[in-house]
């Protein structure tokens, strides 16, 4: 298969959405925004103020265990406290996937032009992700929780897909990292039931978020159309074991252990949830509904999507 060349795209290049943007025009606006809406956590966030007493650290409906039968057996002390491990264990999730997010970003640009407007907003997004994964790192260690890594095999295959990976799968798995965790934050930052710090952790990642879903979407729909046929199964295949694996590593097992509840049992009730289950489908759905329309969820990978449990 030929590839289209960007003066093809400029012609009136087109997907099942429609016409594809400028890749330049995109970037210029992303660019402008981030001008005017980017944040300095360090300086925009009160990191003296003291917890408040009995306030969430995640809205109750996505804890986890939340409307299970240990869930009713618990107390609302201890319900709060696994709310603030799952927290942190988010945000340890979080720096992992922004980690594996920038060295694709890198590789991405290291052979296109560095004064592009497209070149400088992955730069840019790379500066956003930094602060992040420090504005995460700080919020664990301001919590009192432990920091929650991956699983050791996890941690292997994200250097494994971080090698591997093509273009369209590394903006495939950019968006799942970030659009599932972009719907609970949506959800958390204005909930007024939640810690204050917690808020406004979410309310900066939200803001900026948006921008790199825009940027992932677009260079996606891109890719995807231009190509190779190898390439574009290739993306099939490894975004539905990706998915597999982020739909495991979304629930870190020590957490329930470091609340004082038996982690098989607490494991095997969240696996039974229906709740839960709706939980990560809803938060996914914008997502995998994007990804059909745009040709992604088909063959083995759409198996591996639904088999993930994000996927209905």
């Amino acid at each position: 298969m030929t590839t289209l060349t960007e003066a093809d795209a400029l012609e009136g290049l087109r997907d099942a959405l429609g016409l594809l943007k400028d890749r330049e025009q995109v970037a210029e606006r992303l660019l402008a925004s981030s001008a005017k809406h980017s944040f300095d956590p360090d300086k925009e966030l009160d990191w003296d103020a003291p917890f408040e007493e009995g306030k969430w650290f995640w809205p109750p409906e996505l804890v986890s265990l939340y409307d299970t039968p240990m869930w009713r057996r618990m107390s609302e002390e201890q319900r709060i406290l696994l709310s603030r491990h799952e927290a942190a264990a988010l945000a340890s999730l979080g720096i992992w996937f922004e980690l594996i997010l920038m060295q694709l970003l890198v590789r991405h640009v290291y052979d296109k032009a560095a004064t592009s407007a497209h070149v400088r907003y992955a730069l840019t997004e790379i500066e956003d992700e930094c602060r992040h994964s420090k504005m995460f790192a700080r919020l664990i260690t301001h919590g009192g929780t432990p920091w929650y890594p991956v699983s050791r095999a996890h941690q292997n295959l994200g250097r494994l897909f971080k090698t591997i990976s093509t273009t369209p799968g590394s903006f495939t798995a950019t968006l799942l990292g970030e659009e599932v965790l972009d719907w609970m934050q949506r959800l958390t930052f204005p909930d007024e039931r939640v810690q204050p710090l917690i808020r406004g952790v979410t309310r900066i990642h939200v803001v900026e978020e948006a921008r790199h879903v825009r940027y992932a979407r677009e260079e996606l729909r891109r890719q995807m159309v231009t190509a190779p046929k190898w390439s574009q199964e290739f993306t099939r295949v490894t975004s539905g074991e990706f998915a597999r694996v982020f739909s495991v590593a979304f629930v870190n097992p020590e957490v329930y252990t470091n609340v004082g509840l038996d982690k098989r049992e607490a494991m095997a009730q969240v696996k039974a949830s229906g709740h839960r289950r709706e939980v990560m489908q809803t938060g996914a759905k914008r997502l995998t509904d994007f990804l059909d329309d745009i040709g992604v969820l088909r063959g083995v990978g759409r198996r591996l999507w639904r088999a993930s449990g994000l996927l209905a």
